[in-house]
């Protein structure tokens, strides 16, 4: 397992750097793509639980609000959020009509998934855009994956106290204190790398970084329990099988949704 995580990481790895460092549509297809593809396992996760949400409809919500976003930041988002909102009904009141026992149940939850992945995910499209964007990018996402990676192994060696024995029986407290130090140490040490690589164009100070690193390493690991929470209640253990030893888009993507949206607002809020 251990090995198939790091082959897919190896292949994966220089090619979300590049698309990070470029920016533009480029970049913005990659997150569209993880969005959509996660959405869509949202859908299937919940139709194994005998639910129906609206199938094609929650990606394509999702995308539509991730495209507001690359095109127009927030300013279209009243009338995207509105028009899912609306659809979404719509679908859900002709669903019930021709038999779906669950339609109001199923409601919510496709406005759920639309919202989730379209609305929140699209902060990742939001974090690239700042000044500086690229920089900060370049060390929120690594911070929350130095946090998974040393919660991990960490966790696996010395973890005795559970963390959330229904949600997640393997993670521990231990764990989640390492993740928290090498998450704020990890974003540091990466601010100083970048600073070396890039000289001056890159100027976010150590100590900011390592502030977000560990507000990052404290609330991410939250959207990897919301997943958890969604697949413990299915008896599924992966969204789907996309990325051997590693699951599916939702699986991977799970706390770059809370990094995005959380990293926006505290360098919005505090440091710009």
């Amino acid at each position: 397992m251990l090995v198939k995580r790091l082959w897919v990481a190896i292949l994966l790895l220089p090619l979300g750097l590049i698309l990070i460092s470029i920016g533009g549509i480029l970049f913005a297809l990659l997150v569209a793509a993880f969005i959509g593809l996660a959405a869509w396992e949202y859908d299937r996760l919940f139709r194994l639980g005998g639910f129906k949400p609206a199938g094609f409809l929650i990606p394509a919500g999702a995308l539509l609000l991730i495209y507001g976003r690359v095109t127009a930041g927030f300013e279209d988002a009243h009338w995207m959020v509105s028009l899912v909102i609306l659809i979404s009904m719509a679908y859900h009141l002709v669903a019930y009509e021709r038999g779906a026992n669950t339609a109001a149940s199923d409601f919510g939850i496709s406005l759920a998934g639309m919202l989730y992945f379209g609305w929140v995910g699209g902060y990742l499209i939001s974090l690239r855009d700042l000044p500086d964007g690229k920089w900060w990018f370049l060390i929120a996402l690594p911070a929350v994956w130095l946090a998974d990676s040393g919660a991990y192994f960490i966790g696996r060696r010395f973890g005795r106290r559970k963390l959330s024995p229904r949600l997640s029986p393997k993670k521990s407290w231990e764990g989640y204190l390492a993740g928290i130090l090498t998450g704020s140490l990890g974003a540091a040490l990466l601010t100083l790398a970048w600073r070396v690589g890039a000289g001056p164009e890159s100027t976010i100070s150590v100590w900011k970084a390592a502030l977000l690193g560990l507000i990052l390493a404290i609330l991410t690991p939250l959207g990897d329990l919301g997943e958890s929470m969604i697949k413990r209640q299915f008896g599924v253990k992966d969204s789907s099988n996309l990325f051997p030893g590693h699951g599916g888009a939702f699986d991977r993507i799970d706390s770059w949704l809370w990094a995005g949206v959380i990293s926006y607002y505290v360098i919005v809020w505090f440091f710009l």
